[in-house]
């Protein structure tokens, strides 16, 4: 009959009846609409919505970044295959082509040959629209061929995971509708598909290159978005990832939070992690006069070495800053315009190279300071050079610092020589 519905009678002890069959009049429809196994009000959809896009954000970051792309761990099959799995449901991503733009982005940073930097291709580029320059990367030979070593290569990875991206998101898609609901389902499956291309390829390739606080001083123009890496799993720490790119901790400092580090905590308490490098300690013992043995402290501890030099150079700034103030105001402006630059050499343009040389030539302070920094850089890029080598080096760059007259370089000597 038009318009009957059948009940299947619920387990006794429950009176709820399911419906069987549609009625004419539209209400059951509108209930499978949004109606599936879990009838869940909307604040439940939202909690599902966000514990699922979380899972998806620690299997990036720890499958796919730290133990895929830099090693810093190793996971059981059980668990490598998880994130595997579950990052084709919800992402389609391939692991090696993800592996092989992350290193080259690490390998070419903040150069026209770089992925995603938004030092070239500008902030809005990489923060709304880095999902397409991956994708175009993705599709280059010579950036898999040179930097995907390594990543799965078995049947499944082959036959499903690389070939059928579409059938992974396809099938997350119906288990979505089945559990929650056509229209719930389907909402849940796009905020799904596009939660890392904005938080990851957006929002850490993007700010996490443009703005926030640094707590080393490397090369690039990296930055830490804040001190709690919880909503991104601890990729918001993303300068202390480019000082220590092989650590599986991306915290350093004592108010920094990685849940990404506590979810690996966890899996090696399992048995499913093991834990192959973290970023170093410094350790600080009395000075030697020798420095053999710190060359090696050194050279492991250079983003700290850096860090503190900053400090160090800002403090020559600003005694060379009053004094210019007092005997040449013209200099002293020339400088302050510069100060950015002069804390940041390593990644200025020719024009603000030109700039800061010349405001360098009305402070024999800050020039020397400015040269030993770049000579202090090189003896851990000298890898040519023998050990020897490097600690005569060391220790001629320590005797010119500590008999420059300049009180902050010598202090920073004294510090360096305590490496341990």
């Amino acid at each position: 009959m038009c318009g009957a519905v059948n009940f299947a009678l619920a387990p006794e002890g429950n009176s709820r009846r399911i419906p069987l069959l549609a009625p004419s009049d539209g209400k059951n429809s509108h209930y499978m609409i949004w109606s599936g196994f879990f009838d869940l009000p909307w604040w439940g959809l939202v909690l599902v919505t966000l514990v699922l896009t979380h899972v998806t954000i620690a299997s990036v970051t720890i499958f796919l970044h730290r133990h895929q792309a830099h090693r810093a761990l190793d996971l059981h099959p059980a668990a490598s295959h998880f994130f595997r799995c579950w990052l084709w449901l919800t992402t389609g991503m391939v692991t090696r082509e993800w592996a092989a733009i992350h290193r080259k982005h690490h390998a070419k940073c903040e150069s026209a040959e770089d992925p995603h930097s938004p030092q070239i291709y500008g902030i809005n580029r990489v923060l709304w629209g880095g999902v397409f320059l991956y994708v175009k990367e993705s599709h280059r030979k010579d950036t898999m061929d040179r930097y995907g070593h390594g990543t799965p290569d078995d049947w499944i990875e082959r036959n499903v995971y690389s070939n059928h991206a579409i059938a992974g998101l396809t099938l997350m898609g119906v288990v979505n509708v089945t559990l929650f609901g056509a229209v719930p389902g389907l909402l849940i499956l796009f905020t799904q598909i596009a939660w890392i291309p904005f938080w990851a390829a957006g929002v850490i390739n993007g700010i996490g290159h443009f703005w926030g606080y640094r707590s080393f001083s490397t090369g690039d123009a990296s930055t830490n978005i804040m001190p709690w890496g919880i909503l991104i799993g601890g990729e918001e720490l993303h300068n202390n990832h480019h000082a220590y790119a092989t650590s599986a901790k991306l915290s350093s400092k004592w108010y920094e939070f990685d849940v990404g580090w506590l979810y690996i905590r966890i899996l090696a308490s399992l048995g499913l992690a093991t834990v192959k490098k973290i970023a170093p300690k410094p350790k600080f013992v009395a000075v030697k006069p020798v420095c053999e043995q710190t060359l090696r402290a050194v050279i492991d501890n250079r983003y700290d070495v850096l860090t503190r030099y900053a400090a160090s150079l800002k403090r020559t700034y600003a005694d060379e800053m009053a004094r210019l103030k007092k005997w040449s105001p013209r200099d002293a402006e020339a400088l302050k315009s510069l100060k950015r630059a002069l804390l940041r050499a390593q990644q200025l343009s020719e024009t603000e190279r030109v700039r800061l040389a010349d405001a360098l030539k009305n402070s024999k302070a800050l020039a020397t300071v400015v040269a030993m920094r770049q000579e202090l850089v090189a003896l851990w890029e000298r890898s040519n050079a023998s050990k020897e080598q490097l600690v005569k080096q060391l220790q001629d760059w320590c005797h010119r610092a500590e008999t420059s007259g300049i009180v902050h370089l010598a202090e920073f000597s004294q510090r360096l020589r305590r490496y341990a």
